[in-house]
């Protein structure tokens, strides 16, 4: 059974996770105020649903890494943006995720 931390109507398959990106910073550590324009895409997200896992070459599912609400650092051009109900999201592969933070 997929797990999910809100009720989105979106679930991902096999070992994909479904992503919440986090906000990006709004001023730099120096103090200066950034437009949206020159804010880049945050790499940081907060994993909103995970699939049923990887099928093994037994034709069992692998367990997930990841846990619902676990706060993820992942590749800079990983994933698929995806829009539901006016939220944006990140369909990626467990594979594409580089650490978990904190």
């Amino acid at each position: 059974m997929a797990k999910t931390a809100t009720k989105v109507n979106i679930q991902p398959l096999n070992d994909k996770i479904l992503v919440k990106r986090l906000e990006a910073e709004e001023v730099t550590a120096g103090g200066i105020v950034l437009p949206d324009t020159a804010k880049e895409k945050p790499r940081e997200g907060k994993v909103v649903s995970l699939g049923q896992g990887r099928l093994n070459d037994k034709g069992e599912r692998q367990a997930f890494q990841l846990k619902v609400n676990n706060k993820i650092i992942f590749n800079s051009y990983a994933g698929t943006e995806v829009k539901v109900e006016g939220e944006e999201y990140l369909i990626m592969s467990e594979d594409d995720v580089l650490a978990i933070l904190g």
